[in-house]
């Protein structure tokens, strides 16, 4: 079987972030023959259909030589044949980092989507993470020991770097830096340092200190085995530099630029420049404000674009290292519709699934509408079906009910022009009349009575392997509440008799008998322990362990008591945030965060800060890895024409390489699940638009690749 896409795929990963792998990890290279002797242990990780955390994984181990096992195959779990990657962390302090490792699996490769490596496992906490663009909170650590009893404590040394003076004075800025080891066996699990009369805080980089004047760092460091070091200290002094002290405050300025009508307002939007210098004084501006209208203060970072219609007052201001603040400055400006717009959107529809000889759609026809507009733009597309009520569309409509159907559409512009109605006339014909089946299943710590301690986790599957037309959607209703779209497993927390029922639909409309499950919680000991949280900053790192162009803050939480119930961040000075992936920060420059977490009981952890630097770096080209390119103008699938741009996806490879329509596949269904995994990571990777991937996606349904008559 052809595997052409996958060899694309997996090259336009690599120009995103993979790393190149060594010939023992490649998946085109021959599996590494036999060891002499078998390693001492055996780690394993295996992937799924999962783009947020692995299938397994291990979370302890003991130091020596290990076999690192990563399966990633249809064995696994992993049904839409995409890629993951298993690649240790060798840049975020506080772990080990003497084993480089990236091993790329795919159901589809060599090997099958098994690999296996050897490597040397010291004491320590190791990382790992999937490097794939959009699969990056595919991380976890594991801790590894060394093997017996250790009661020898780490060592712990700082080292104070910067500009000095004849007199060894640091002028402006003194950096400090920690390093520790431990000879024990048990490896070092955390290192903290004391800035002054600070609190103990833990060490995650080096420590900037810019406050004018005599300091004392203080450090320690702490083991696996819970053995502590001695207390150290390094004492030094700060200066200011440029002469003497500055006392004079930054200067401070705005333009505000977009497109004015006659009376000077701005159409559709304004954009508001900020800048600051600091010529006189010399210290140099630390930070940059504005304030839009009625808002608070925020950061100023890069040009605000305001498109709210109306009357507006933009406030700004600048602080230098000194802390000298400028005075505040104002702009007025407003801005209106673009009145010059008259012409309204174009909307058009397309009608997708599969079809009779008499063009019918059976069990279920899918409606996708698509708008256009040149000058300012669309605002919102609506939908009707049949006599219904017009409905905002966000996503192809999917109609079930047998018998003939009108869907109306339309779109309305940005400067209020709406487009004609437009109408679909089609028929569904129903050939699935059997409904799908559902289970659930509870499970949790159980007491000698058959009761949840603390809480249960109910788990909904459904299938709908007789009727053929596949599961739409399953939906869950506890104890009086409303039916609710099931997604993910349900916690149940309150104490008491549950009952939780359990529905399934299929594409073709049919419903599920209900399903029950019928259990108690009671409380468990009460939990006055607040849970613990710990935050890892990503990304690429130079040799001054700033992050190039982007860092990404990930934190994770562990209460074994009531268990976790939210985590929160804060990011330079900005509001408590609900936490609920990795936290992004592409801004350069030093940011600063405090995170912490709560339980379900209600008991809150200490705030802990961190904080990393940000650097711009320059453009890394990236090999042409497909010379010979499909370079039609647009997506063709068989004989459908898209009608969507066939674009190069940022290595030299276009859309039509990666569809590989021309590869060997077994069935038509096999080729559209192919096509739905390589659209949905072109879209993560911003490649294209939904709009887009929907139009792709609707010509590999139509078409008939992977049919018998195909392979004729």
């Amino acid at each position: 079987m052809s595997r052409r896409f996958i060899a694309a795929l997996g090259a336009a990963v690599a120009v995103l972030g993979l790393v190149a792998l060594p010939a023992s990890a490649s998946p085109e290279a021959e599996p590494p023959p036999a060891p002499a002797a078998a390693a001492a242990q055996t780690l394993t990780w295996t992937g799924n259909d999962s783009v947020t955390e692995y299938a397994s994984a291990p979370t302890t181990a003991v130091a020596g030589e290990t076999t690192i096992v990563f399966e990633n195959s249809e064995a696994t779990g992993n049904t839409t044949f995409m890629s993951h990657t298993l690649t240790f962390d060798t840049s975020t302090p506080g772990y080990n980092h003497d084993v480089s490792l990236n091993i790329l699996a795919n159901p589809f490769d060599a090997n099958n989507g098994r690999h296996e490596a050897t490597v040397t496992l010291t004491p320590g906490k190791y990382r790992y993470y999937c490097t794939i663009p959009g699969h990056t909170t595919m991380a976890g650590e594991f801790t590894v020991t060394g093997g017996g009893e250790d009661t020898t404590p780490p060592v712990v040394t700082a080292t104070i770097t910067g500009t000095q003076d004849g007199e060894g004075n640091y002028v402006d800025q003194a950096t400090v830096n920690l390093a520790a080891t431990d000879t024990g066996g048990s490896g070092v699990a955390s290192t903290e340092y004391k800035l002054d009369d600070g609190a103990w805080t833990p060490y995650t980089a080096p420590v900037a200190v810019s406050a004018i004047g005599a300091h004392t760092v203080a450090h320690r460091a702490t083991d696996v085995a819970g053995n502590v070091s001695e207390e150290g200290s390094e004492s030094f002094t700060v200066v200011e530099g440029g002469g003497g002290e500055d006392t004079t405050p930054p200067t401070v300025d705005a333009t505000v630029t977009g497109t004015q009508d006659g009376d000077g307002n701005f159409v559709e939007s304004a954009t508001v420049t900020v800048t600051a210098t600091d010529n006189e004084g010399g210290s140099g501006v630390a930070t940059t404000e504005y304030k839009l209208d009625d808002a608070q203060w925020a950061p100023y970072t890069e040009p605000v674009l305001v498109s709210v219609l109306g009357a507006h007052t933009v406030g700004y201001r600048a602080t230098d290292e000194a802390g000298n603040v400028s005075a505040e400055g104002s702009s007025q400006f407003t801005v209106v519709a673009d009145s010059s717009d008259t012409t309204p959107p174009t909307v058009d529809a397309e009608v997708s699934g599969t079809q009779d000889d008499e063009g019918n759609y059976v069990d279920v026809a899918m409606v996708t509408v698509s708008a256009e507009d040149a000058e300012s733009g669309v605002a919102s597309v609506e939908y009707k079906v049949d006599d219904g009520a017009w409905t905002a569309y966000t996503t192809p409509v999917a109609v079930n009910t047998p018998g003939m159907h009108m869907v109306g559409y339309r779109a309305t512009d940005e400067a209020g022009n709406v487009s004609e109605e437009g109408m679909a006339h089609f028929t569904v014909v129903q050939q699935d009349t059997t409904a799908p089946t559902v289970t659930g299943n509870v499970v949790g710590e159980q007491d000698e009575n058959g009761a949840y301690v603390g809480s249960a986790m109910v788990t909904v599957a459904a299938t709908d392997n007789d009727g053929g037309s596949g599961v739409a959607s399953v939906e869950y209703k506890l104890d009086d509440g409303a039916w609710t779209a099931y997604t993910e497993a349900v916690q149940v927390s309150a104490p008491g008799a549950h009952t939780v029922l359990f529905r399934a639909t299929d594409q073709a409309g049919n419903v599920s008998a209900e399903g029950s499950a019928t259990f108690t919680v009671v409380t468990g000991d009460v939990d006055e322990t607040p849970p613990s949280v710990s935050a890892v900053v990503s990304g690429t790192q130079n040799s001054s362990w700033q992050y190039l162009d982007a860092a990404n803050i990930t934190l994770s939480a562990l209460d074994t008591g009531s268990g976790v119930a939210s985590v929160e961040y804060k990011l330079d000075g900005g509001a408590w945030t609900a936490y609920t992936e990795p936290v992004v920060v592409n801004t350069a420059g030093t940011h600063e965060f405090l995170f912490r977490a709560t339980d379900l009981a209600g008991n809150v952890s200490a705030e802990l800060p961190g904080s990393f630097t940000i650097v711009e770096s320059g453009p890394k080209p990236g090999p042409d890895v497909c010379p010979d390119s499909d370079v039609r103008d647009t997506v063709i699938i068989g004989d459908i024409d898209s009608q969507v741009a066939n674009i190069d996806i940022g290595n030299g490879c276009t859309i039509n390489d990666v569809i590989d329509e021309d590869g060997d596949w077994n069935t038509h269904n096999q080729f559209v699940r192919h096509v739905k995994a390589v659209t949905k990571e072109l879209v993560q990777n911003d490649v294209i638009t939904r709009a887009l991937r929907d139009r792709i996606v609707t010509a590999a349904v139509n078409s008939t690749v992977g049919t018998p008559t195909s392979r004729l």
